[in-house]
């Protein structure tokens, strides 16, 4: 029952994480809130300054006083230095734009639009000029002289000193969220936190009663006997609402084969899932479309390889020549690191998901662990021949990672890599100095391995192997130990980490090529 109430609430927490994104990723929404909230503080205000009109309460001394006509000059005075303001910050807003599509990519620019601090601030400026134009309005004669909305007025007065102070906070959030660093960062902590949601572990079957065939068993049947449901609309596959399709399965009485996860593009008319039994298709083809959203765009909702692929995107145009920014690209690998280091153990590409009887209803993917690597390295290694400060950043970044992961055939993979760069290195870098302090790293990295192998009780010839040594998840393997990694650095360090000769650190430097290795 704790599992199933767990698995609910999580999948409620996706779906108003997805809802909420989507609302987020754009301009008009919180301007729009805060202009409503506006007109709701003007009937408020006005109410009170037609109650002192009439006499039913005195207004208190702070509130200003005056005539309509020195009223209608303040009011339209605070209200063309608005607008103007306002012009002035759409148009800060629409230069950090450009900017962050030039030197970042297009596909950042959702990243600036979903800032809530731009949005806040835009939405302060335009709720203070609905105010103040709906204020002027209501100055009018009446039967006991001119109304002059003298509350109205003074807090008009107040929301034009607050907006002041949001001016000069856009400023400094503008010039501080155009920071390289900072993107990068911001970009980082939303990948982690989207890997934190997604790597649940599959609710396990129950212990007695009739759970049904198990996973390998449906998946033979829907590819033999499962019909497939075609996809409506072409696009990006950006969401699924798991728990939908398996009330749709439970009600139908049907197991789903979604082969296809969030970030795949979809062609309309190819099919987007297979249904067993195949009769019930049609129905699930009615319904489908209130379980998965597609659309011109990928999210980081479920899409765990789009953050990478941002990360990877900032990187590898750093190193383009036509930008030659090294040291952004090394930001970017230690960030891409760490998000690695958060998957655990759980994390698999085929998750299958039952209903409240146990039995299996849908079987839907998620980004595969080698994938993620390949994504997080490959595209760089590629950028950075000849190069050998972005060749050291990266086989650091595979130690922290392998040091972090406790089955041998994720290390195999990491190792993989690591083989990858270093005969980039020998193919690209002429320098034998340089080459010298690549292989240095590599060894660091391949006595990582092989120590914690050796403290796992891996023999050498199935460590090699991808996807051998794959332990089961349990209270011993879920994460790697802190004294298991001391142990290893202990192991790794004396032997591989030589410091540099005193050749080496008296030789005068002459070099000018990009991507030296004293990074």
């Amino acid at each position: 029952m704790r599992a199933l109430l767990g698995r609910a609430l999580g999948g409620l927490q996706t779906t108003a994480e997805w809802r909420r994104e989507h609302l987020r990723t754009n301009l008009w929404l919180v301007p729009a809130l805060e202009s409503l909230a506006a007109v709701l503080l003007f009937a408020v205000t006005t109410g009170l300054d037609r109650a002192a009109y009439d006499g039913r309460f005195t207004l208190a001394t702070w509130v200003l006083s005056g005539t309509a006509d020195g009223a209608r000059q303040i009011l339209t005075t605070v209200a063309a230095a608005i607008i103007t303001v306002v012009g002035l910050v759409f148009s800060i807003t629409v230069v950090a734009l450009t900017l962050a599509s030039t030197q970042f990519g297009p596909r950042m620019l959702r990243n600036f639009i979903r800032d809530r601090g731009t949005q806040l601030a835009l939405g302060a400026f335009v709720a203070t000029f609905c105010y103040t134009v709906l204020v002027l309005v209501v100055i009018s004669p009446g039967p006991h002289g001119d109304f002059v909305p003298h509350l109205s007025i003074t807090v008009a007065l107040g929301l034009t000193g607050l907006d002041l102070v949001v001016l000069v906070y856009f400023v400094n959030h503008i010039a501080t969220m155009i920071q390289l660093p900072q993107v990068i960062a911001g970009i980082a902590a939303d990948l982690a936190r989207a890997i934190e949601a997604q790597g649940g572990e599959d609710q396990p079957a129950p212990g007695g009663g009739d759970a049904g065939p198990d996973r390998e068993k449906l998946l033979a049947l829907v590819a033999a006997r499962g019909a497939a449901v075609p996809t409506s609309a072409s696009g990006y596959l950006q969401y699924i609402s798991h728990e939908h399709l398996v009330r749709i399965a439970t009600e139908a009485d049907v197991v789903l084969h979604l082969p296809y996860r969030p970030g795949h593009f979809l062609v309309q008319g190819q099919p987007l899932m297979l249904v067993w039994p195949a009769e019930h298709a049609p129905r699930v083809a009615q319904e489908l479309r209130r379980g998965q959203i597609t659309g011109p765009y990928r999210t980081l909702t479920q899409d765990i390889s789009f953050g990478v692929d941002q990360l990877v995107e900032i990187a590898i145009r750093a190193l383009s020549p036509a930008v030659n920014d090294t040291f952004t690209a090394l930001t970017c690998i230690d960030w891409l690191g760490d998000c690695l280091c958060r998957i655990n153990l759980s994390w698999h590409p085929q998750r299958v998901h039952r209903d409240r009887a146990g039995r299996i209803r849908l079987i839907a993917y998620q980004a595969d662990y080698d994938r993620l690597v390949q994504r997080a390295f490959e595209k760089i290694r590629q950028c950075s021949g000849a190069m050998p400060a972005v060749m050291i950043r990266q086989l650091e970044s595979l130690g922290k990672v392998m040091e972090q992961t406790a089955l041998a055939g994720r290390r195999a993979v990491l190792l993989e890599q690591g083989a990858m760069i270093w005969r980039l290195c020998e193919a690209t870098v002429p320098e034998p100095a340089d080459r010298s302090d690549v292989r240095r790293r590599y060894d660091v990295l391949l006595a990582t391995a092989a120590a914690l192998d050796e403290a796992d009780g891996v023999p050498a010839a199935l460590a090699a192997v991808p996807g051998a040594g794959s332990a089961p998840g349990g209270a011993a393997g879920q994460s790697v130990s802190a004294a298991r990694v001391r142990a290893v650095r202990t192991m790794v360090a004396p032997a591989t980490m030589k410091p540099y000769s005193t050749a080496r650190r008296s030789r005068p430097w002459t070099s000018t090529r990009r991507g030296s290795a004293g990074s």
